[in-house]
């Protein structure tokens, strides 16, 4: 391979140090360089346009996802690597149809980190077996959809948000006593026991924004 230079857009000091090791491992002469913020990684591509950018957009200063599409399209000649603890379904359809980016989650094999790796030092994309396997199944969106009423479903969101069954009753303007029989509704539909399980539900049918619950 030539001289490829890969910009790594995240936040957590270990996955810098072992992601830039398993660049290097991977991609002859490849100079890696760290990005601390939105404003840092522009000015960067602006020097390197077809720069390769690993990203968790859930760690680094880049907004929501649609400032993440909008840069995509501003540096068209960039390749992207999502490279996440965990992407909400609707973020990984999206991205999907998008052919600079490359899919990983951080729990894949150091095998599939090279393989998006060497494949974005190509011009290819992309997706590990988890991502891929999302894609090949039914949207968890409609099933949920199906399942709770819309009152559930803003009440579920509200529950992912973090708010208190008391908060939720006050914006609502109902009585704690609803709310809270909204909320055994909801798990009994749901199939879950706690409001960490709730969330997770509401996170993957894309309920609400995983950057949104980060932040």
């Amino acid at each position: 391979m030539g001289r490829y230079k890969f910009f790594i857009a995240d936040n957590q000091d270990i996955t810098r140090i072992g992601i830039r090791q398993v660049i290097m491992n991977t991609v002859e002469d490849a100079v890696v360089v760290d990005v601390r913020s939105r404003f840092e990684l522009i000015n960067a591509l602006k020097e390197e346009p077809e720069g390769i950018v690993v990203i968790d957009i859930t760690t680094f200063d880049i907004g929501s996802q649609n400032d993440l599409l909008n840069l995509s399209v501003k540096f068209d000649s960039a390749a992207w690597i999502m490279f996440s603890e965990e992407l909400s379904e609707p973020l990984i359809r999206r991205l999907s149809v998008e052919g600079n980016f490359s899919m990983v989650l951080k729990d894949a094999t150091v095998n599939e980190i090279q393989l998006a790796i060497s494949y974005a030092a190509k011009g290819d994309r992309y997706l590990c077996h988890q991502i891929t396997n999302i894609l090949l199944t039914p949207s968890l969106s409609s099933g949920l959809d199906e399942k709770l009423t819309k009152s559930e479903v803003d009440i579920l969101k509200l529950i992912a948000a973090g708010k208190s069954v008391k908060e939720i009753a006050y914006e609502r303007n109902s009585s704690i006593h609803t709310i809270t029989t909204h909320k055994k509704n909801i798990f009994r539909k749901l199939g879950v026991n706690t409001v960490y399980e709730a969330t997770k539900w509401a996170l993957k049918s894309g309920l609400v924004d995983l950057v949104e619950y980060y932040i």
